[in-house]
């Protein structure tokens, strides 16, 4: 299953972070089997003018990464069939201009060091335990908007 959702307005934003948890213009996969959890991810980013596209496996994720070039891919790791692991090898084997360097987090209700350390070194950039301080990922996809926006700039042609 594979659904896109829009906010496209900084006024839909009525959550508790405020301005500061804005993240109009940031398109976002968020994929989990569990259809409360993946739905719990997509309202709060829509609450905070996020452009969200949701899948419940990894192989409509996969698809989605590749079709509409999210600028977040957040995974849980724990899915039928295909792993959170085994999407984000598929998406990093992915050339950069066909998705391979999405940034991507996993979301797993396995919240030890351990794990942690086996999310980031299978291609994971962050790792946040279930359940999610929403605060906390906002923070980061605010981080991953404004990585992309110096990125632009610096694309820029310079002007005489």
């Amino acid at each position: 299953m594979v659904t896109a959702h829009d906010a496209p307005t900084a006024a839909r934003d009525a959550t508790t972070s405020g301005v500061r948890g804005v993240l109009e213009g940031l398109r976002i996969v968020v994929v989990d089997d569990d259809p409360d959890a993946r739905d719990l991810l997509v309202t709060v980013l829509m609450q905070r003018s996020a452009q969200v596209f949701a899948a419940d496996g990894a192989a409509a994720a996969f698809e989605l990464v590749g079709r509409e070039r999210p600028d977040v891919l957040i995974s849980d790791i724990a899915m039928p069939e295909e792993d959170g692991y085994m999407l984000i090898r598929r998406v990093r084997a992915l050339g950069a201009d066909e998705g391979g360097r999405t940034a991507a987090i996993a979301v797993t209700a396995d919240a030890g060091r351990a794990d942690r350390r086996r999310a980031l070194d299978a291609g994971f950039d962050g790792h946040f335990a279930k359940p999610v301080d929403v605060d906390a990922l906002v923070d980061v996809l605010l981080d991953v908007r404004a990585s992309r926006d110096l990125r632009v700039v610096r694309d820029l042609p310079s002007t005489p």
